[in-house]
C-alpha cells in the first residue's frame, strides 16, 4: 500500500465518531489558540500604555530668569497631558510614594520645588542641574519600569534641549546686545576722538586764556586792593551815619514821648486852630492885595486931601479978610491930612520898596494856608502820623546799624577777597603752565582716541548680530547639536507584527506536537505489512502535514482577517509556512517514533532550546553564550529570521537559506524516521514491556 493511501487512512479513523472529530477540530484549532492569542495580547502595547496608572507630582514652585516667569514643571506636565503615554494621575509626593508601593500606581514621576530654579541658574552665576524623580517598583511590573526608563529620557532629553535653548537664546541674544553696544561704543569713540580734538583746540585757547588771566588777576587783586581800602572808608562813613541816626531816633524818641500824648489828647484842637490860622492867612493875603493894588492911590488921594485942606486954610485963614471961626478946625485938618499923606508916602514907599517881600509874604501866607488846611484835615489823625513817622525813623536808624555792620562785614569780606586775588593770581600762574602740559596730553589722548574708535569698529564687525530667525536656527542646533537621522528601511507597523515571526512557529511546533499525540508516528499496520521503512515514515508524516497546512490557513486567516497582521509577502509567508510544518512535522515525528514515550519530552525540551535562542525578542548576541553556540543549529532561528523578511520586507537571502535549511532539516528528520521504523520492525523485550508509556 502507497503512502499517501496510508496517510489517507490516518485521517479517515478521525470521522468515525464525534470525539475523533472534536479531537481533529481541536487539533486544528491548538496553533490558532497559540499562535493568534499570544500575538493578540501581545498585539500593540506600547499603544495602549495610556491605560496604565502612574502618579504625576509637580512640586516644582517656578522661578523668574531674564525678568520672565519659569514654570518648567508646568510645562513638563502639559507636555505630558498631551503626549498621552500613560495614564497620568496628579497626587501629592506622600499619595504617589503610597500608590507605588501599594500598587495603586506603577511607578511615579515628580517634579521636585527647585527644578525651574535650578534650570534658571544655567544663566546666573552658579548653575546647578536640574532633576525629575523617577520611583518604580519592579515588583508590580518590572516590564513597565524599562518602558518608562526610555520614556523619562526623552521626558529628559526634551526638558534639558528646552532649558538649553532658553540658555542659549539668552546667548545669542547677549551678542546681538554686546554687537549693538559695541557699535555704539565705537559711534561714542568717534564723538569721544571729535571730542577730545575740540578739547584739545580748547586746551590750547585755555592755554592762551589763562596767560591773559594772569594779567587780569594781577589788575584784579590790585583793584582788590584799592576796593578794600574804599571799603574801609565806607564801613567808617556808614558807622558814622549809623551814629547820627541813632541819635536822631533818640531825640525823635524823646520828643514823641512828651509830644505824643499832647497830640492823642488835643488832636481836635489843633484841628480847630490849624483852621483859624488858615481863615487868618487867607484873610491877611486877601487884605495884603489890596493893600498892593489901593496904596498908591491912597497915596495919591492923601496928598490931593492934604494939598485941598491947605488951600482951604490959606484962603478961609490967612489970607482971608475976616478970619473964619473955624479956622482952628481948619488948622487940625490941615494938619491931620499932612500925616496922613505923610503916613501914606511912608505907605507907598514901604510897598514900593517891599514889593518882593509882599509878594514873597502873600506866597507863604497861601502855604500856611494849605499847611493849616493839610494840618486840620489831618489832625484827627495826627497822633498816628507822628506814631508811623517815628515808627519809620527808628527803622531807618535799625537799617544804619545793619548797614554799617555790612560794611565792616565788607571791608572784612573785601579784606579776604585781596589775599584770595593774590591766590588767585599766583594758582593762574600755575594752572597756565598745567594747561600747556594738558595740551601736549590731550594731543596725545586725541591720537589715542582715534585708534580707540577704529578698533571698536573692527571688533563690532567681527562680533554677530543674529535676528530672531537666526538665533532661533543656531539656539536649536547648539541645544540639541546631535540629532538621530531614523530610517527605518522595513518598519513593523507594531508590536505584534514584530513578534509574529516568534509566535507563529511556536503555534506551528505545537500543533505538530499534539498532532502526534492523536496520530501514530509510525502506521501500526505497515509495521505489520512489513512495508519498506521509506514508506512507513512517508505514511506517518503526510497526515500530520495535510493537518498542518490546515493549520497554517486557519492561523494566518485569523492574523490577517481578525487581528489585523499585514504580510508585505503574503504568498511568500503561506508558502514559506507549509514548509515549516512540514519541516516540524518530521521533527517531531523522529522524535516520537525513536525514543517512543520519552520522545514527547524531547519534542518539549528542543522547544525550549529553539524559543530561548532563535533571537525572536532580543538579539540572540545577549543572550549567555550557550544559547548564542547553539543557535546555528536549530530551524526556528533560520524560520524566525526568514519570517521577518517576508512579513516586514527586506532582502530574500535569509529566506532561501531557511528552505535550505528546513528542507535538510525535512529531509534528515525523515531518514532517521525511516531508520526508527526500521528498527521499529525488529520486536524486541523493550518493545514488549516498556520502561516508560505516556
Amino acid at each position: 500500500m502507497r503512502s499517501p493511501r496510508l496517510a489517507a487512512l490516518e485521517l479517515r479513523r478521525f470521522g468515525r465518531g464525534k470525539l475523533p472529530r472534536a479531537a481533529l477540530v481541536a487539533l486544528l484549532v491548538l496553533p490558532l489558540l497559540y499562535g493568534a492569542l499570544y500575538l493578540w495580547s501581545f498585539w500593540d502595547p506600547y499603544g495602549r500604555l495610556d491605560r496604565i496608572p502612574v502618579a504625576l507630582v509637580n512640586d516644582d514652585k517656578g522661578a523668574t530668569a531674564g525678568g520672565k516667569k519659569i514654570s518648567a514643571g508646568d510645562d513638563i506636565v502639559a507636555g505630558l497631558r498631551d503626549s498621552r503615554t500613560f495614564d497620568w494621575h496628579e497626587v501629592s509626593d506622600a499619595q504617589a510614594r503610597a500608590g507605588v508601593e501599594n500598587g495603586t500606581y506603577y511607578l511615579s514621576l515628580t517634579m521636585p520645588a527647585d527644578l525651574s530654579r535650578r534650570i534658571a541658574s544655567s544663566s546666573g552665576d552658579a548653575p546647578e542641574t536640574g532633576a525629575l524623580q523617577v520611583r518604580t517598583n519592579d515588583a508590580n511590573n518590572y516590564i513597565v519600569g524599562q518602558i518608562s526608563r526610555t520614556v523619562f529620557n526623552e521626558v529628559r532629553s526634551a526638558a534639558s534641549s528646552k532649558a538649553s535653548r532658553t540658555f542659549l537664546d539668552k546667548i545669542f541674544v547677549s551678542f546681538t546686545d554686546i554687537h549693538g553696544r559695541t557699535v555704539t561704543a565705537a559711534e561714542g569713540a568717534d564723538r569721544l576722538n571729535t571730542g577730545i580734538g575740540k578739547a584739545e583746540k580748547g586746551s590750547k585757547d585755555l592755554a592762551d586764556g589763562l596767560k591773559d588771566a594772569k594779567s587780569g588777576s594781577g589788575r584784579l587783586a590790585k583793584g582788590l586792593k584799592k576796593l578794600d581800602t574804599g571799603a574801609g572808608d565806607l564801613q567808617d562813613g556808614s558807622r558814622q551815619v549809623a551814629d547820627g541816626t541813632q541819635a536822631l531816633a533818640d531825640k525823635v524818641d524823646g520828643v514823641h514821648d512828651k509830644a505824643g500824648p499832647f497830640l492823642r489828647d488835643n488832636g481836635r484842637t489843633i484841628g480847630d486852630t490849624a483852621r483859624l490860622l488858615s481863615d487868618s492867612a487867607k484873610t491877611v493875603k486877601d487884605n495884603l492885595d489890596v493893600l498892593m493894588k489901593l496904596a498908591p492911590a491912597a497915596d495919591r488921594t492923601a496928598h490931593g486931601s492934604s494939598a485941598v485942606l491947605d488951600a482951604v486954610y490959606r484962603a478961609r485963614c490967612e489970607t482971608a479978610t475976616l478970619p473964619d471961626p473955624a479956622c482952628a478946625d481948619l488948622k487940625r485938618a490941615r494938619t491931620a491930612a499932612a500925616e496922613v499923606a505923610g503916613v501914606a508916602d511912608d505907605l507907598g514907599t514901604l510897598v514900593a520898596d517891599q514889593n518882593g517881600d509882599l509878594r514873597t509874604m502873600r506866597a507863604n501866607l497861601g502855604t500856611l494856608q494849605k499847611q493849616a488846611d493839610a494840618l486840620a484835615a489831618s489832625a484827627p489823625h495826627l497822633a498816628e502820623d507822628v506814631d508811623d513817622a517815628v515808627k519809620k525813623i527808628d527803622k531807618l536808624n535799625a537799617g544804619a546799624q545793619k548797614v554799617a555792620a555790612g560794611a565792616k562785614e565788607l571791608h572784612a569780606g573785601l579784606g579776604t577777597a585781596r589775599t584770595g586775588a593774590d591766590t588767585l593770581d599766583q594758582g593762574i600762574g600755575t594752572a597756565a603752565t598745567g594747561a600747556q602740559t594738558l595740551n601736549g596730553g590731550l594731543y596725545k589722548l586725541s591720537d589715542g582716541s582715534g585708534k580707540l574708535a577704529g578698533g571698536l569698529h573692527d571688533g563690532a564687525k567681527r562680533i554677530p548680530d543674529y535676528d530672531k530667525r537666526e538665533r532661533d536656527a543656531r539656539t536649536g542646533v547648539m541645544a540639541d547639536p546631535v540629532q538621530l537621522a531614523s530610517h527605518d528601511l522595513h518598519k513593523a507597523p507594531n508590536y505584534g507584527t514584530g513578534f509574529a515571526p516568534y509566535f507563529i512557529p511556536l503555534s506551528l511546533w505545537v500543533g505538530a506536537m499534539v498532532a502526534y499525540m492523536l496520530i501514530q508516528p509510525l502506521n501500526r499496520r505497515a509495521l505489520a505489512a512489513g512495508s519498506p521503512a521509506w514508506r512507513i515514515a512517508l505514511a506517518g508524516w503526510l497526515p500530520v502535514v495535510a493537518v498542518g497546512v490546515l493549520q497554517v490557513a486557519a492561523l494566518m486567516a485569523v492574523l490577517h482577517w481578525a487581528i489585523g497582521l499585514q504580510m508585505l509577502r503574503a504568498a511568500g509567508t503561506i508558502g514559506f509556512l507549509f514548509l515549516v510544518t512540514a519541516c516540524f512535522g518530521a521533527i517531531v515525528q523522529w522524535l516520537n517514533a525513536r525514543f517512543g514515550a520519552a520522545g514527547r519530552i524531547l519534542v518539549l525540551a528542543l522547544l525550549m532550546l529553539q524559543l530561548t535562542s532563535a533571537g525572536g525578542t532580543y538579539p540572540v548576541q545577549t543572550s549567555p553564550g550557550f544559547f548564542t553556540a547553539i543557535h546555528p543549529f536549530l530551524p526556528m532561528s533560520y524560520i524566525v529570521e526568514a519570517l521577518r523578511r517576508l512579513i516586514t520586507g527586506g532582502g530574500l537571502g535569509p529566506v532561501w537559506q531557511a528552505c535550505a535549511v528546513l528542507a535538510a532539516f525535512t529531509a534528515g528528520a525523515l531518514t532517521l524516521t525511516a531508520l526508527a521504523a526500521r528498527r521499529r520492525q525488529v520486536w524486541t523485550l523493550d518493545r514488549l514491556h516498556p520502561e516508560l508509556s505516556l
